[in-house]
């Protein structure tokens, strides 16, 4: 069975974005750029709310950009055909590889993991991986975390006031003092 994988960037204090709506303290080096286009590789599909969606829209018109590096070229011929499955109340229609979701997420999670297919469905966004969390829906908490304290936010761990054991199966140090923590749901 495919697994559900949450991975955000994230700060030492634990939020995704600052209290100003802010996340320019998470632009990547070389090899955490790197990272994120080598764990791209293992997405199946890749869930999206809104707001992230929104931001990522970038990326389906950037191969244009001529002042792109190659890392940046080969990060956009993985995520544009990508498929991806966003979930909003408020657009009525979504660009490139996506759809908008049609039922519940547990319904798309359920339909997703009932077809055939390899790769991890991927969740981004801390509202939707809330709600997965909340439903025990989440296989894998991949966090990327980043030498700042932002001080409030948007939180990458759901506040659902339900206890997740949680077993350590990577960790990754990068000279920039980037963190990444690899973590299974014990079941």
């Amino acid at each position: 069975m495919r697994s559900v994988t949450y991975s955000m960037n994230v700060s030492l204090d634990g939020y995704i974005v600052g209290p100003d709506g802010n996340f320019n303290w998470t632009a990547p080096d070389e090899d955490v750029f790197r990272f994120w286009i080598d764990g791209i590789r293992e997405v199946g599909v890749h869930l999206l709310g809104r707001r992230l969606y929104e931001t990522m829209l970038y990326w389906e018109t950037a191969a244009q950009d001529p002042s792109l590096d190659d890392a940046q070229l080969e990060w956009v011929a993985l995520w544009n055909p990508l498929p991806k499955v966003v979930f909003s109340t408020s657009l009525s229609e979504v660009q490139g590889c996506a759809r908008l979701a049609s039922g519940s997420l547990a319904e798309e999670i359920e339909r997703l993991r009932a077809e055939p297919g390899e790769g991890d469905i991927a969740i981004g966004g801390a509202t939707l991986a809330a709600e997965a969390a909340a439903s025990g829906l989440i296989d894998e908490y991949r966090v990327v975390v980043y030498p700042v304290l932002v001080g409030g936010g948007l939180s990458y761990f759901p506040q659902n006031e339900r206890r997740v054991d949680l077993q350590l199966v990577e960790t990754r140090t990068f000279s920039s003092g980037v963190v990444y923590l690899r973590h299974r749901v014990a079941r």
